[in-house]
């Protein structure tokens, strides 16, 4: 039997963990266990890890309350967004399109947690970071044929090169092997792993979450990061 206990050293001097692509209750439950602060659910029609209104419930009912549950979204409008988080008990929003500031205001006053994404290679770049006032941004190269999610490496110290004015989740061909030198290149407050840990898109392997956390818990930052998940 494996042992999906939380390593002893799990610790938040550490950046954030986000998981996402889940598609599977039973790999979202030993994902938190082995230590993910967030757990994403993508409802994006054309992603491979798209997920529906009752997968996604029966995801978000397995996970620990320390675990936030977070809905990525490209370009739905306000009214999609909150029926999809009141159905499936959503605690934070990842827009990942081309949403408006004044959605992103819209949607923080309702109380979700709400991450804005931004691009090194296309709109919204990290330059229009000033534009908008989200919990957190989430930084990722922008190339490839979905909005993210294509596992494509990329100068992560790019990241280091804005003021980004809040807490920053660093995503993009990130693996079990890569992780440390993706956090020394942007220390950022967070990580997001999808494909790095993945048997196929939206079936995760167990063993290489297991190692990545292991990974994670070996990385010492500077400075504490700031958190974005409770």
């Amino acid at each position: 039997m494996q042992d999906h206990r939380i390593p002893e050293n799990h610790t938040h001097s550490r950046p954030q963990l986000k998981i996402c692509g889940l598609t599977r209750a039973a790999e979202a439950r030993v994902c938190a266990a082995l230590g993910a602060d967030a757990i994403g659910l993508v409802f994006y029609a054309q992603s491979p890890r798209h997920v529906s209104l009752t997968q996604a419930r029966s995801i978000t009912r397995v996970l620990p309350a320390a675990v936030s549950s977070v809905g990525v979204f490209v370009d739905a409008n306000f009214e999609r967004i909150m029926a999809t988080a009141d159905a499936c008990g959503l605690t934070a929003v990842q827009l990942h399109g081309s949403e408006t500031p004044d959605l992103v205001a819209r949607l923080r006053r309702t109380g979700l947690t709400v991450i804005k994404a931004l691009f090194a290679d296309r709109s919204p770049h990290f330059g229009a970071a000033a534009d908008y006032a989200p919990h957190a941004f989430l930084v990722e190269c922008g190339r490839g044929p979905l909005p993210g999610g294509n596992a494509m490496a990329w100068n992560w110290s790019q990241a280091r090169e804005f003021d980004l004015g809040a807490p920053l989740i660093l995503a993009g061909g990130i693996t079990p092997r890569n992780i440390a030198a993706a956090v020394a290149a942007a220390r950022p407050d967070g990580v997001d792993v999808s494909s790095g840990v993945e048997k196929q898109p939206g079936v995760k392997d167990l063993a290489r979450v297991k190692a990545l956390m292991a990974a994670l818990a070996e990385i010492s930052l500077h400075n504490q990061p700031r958190r974005i998940f409770s």
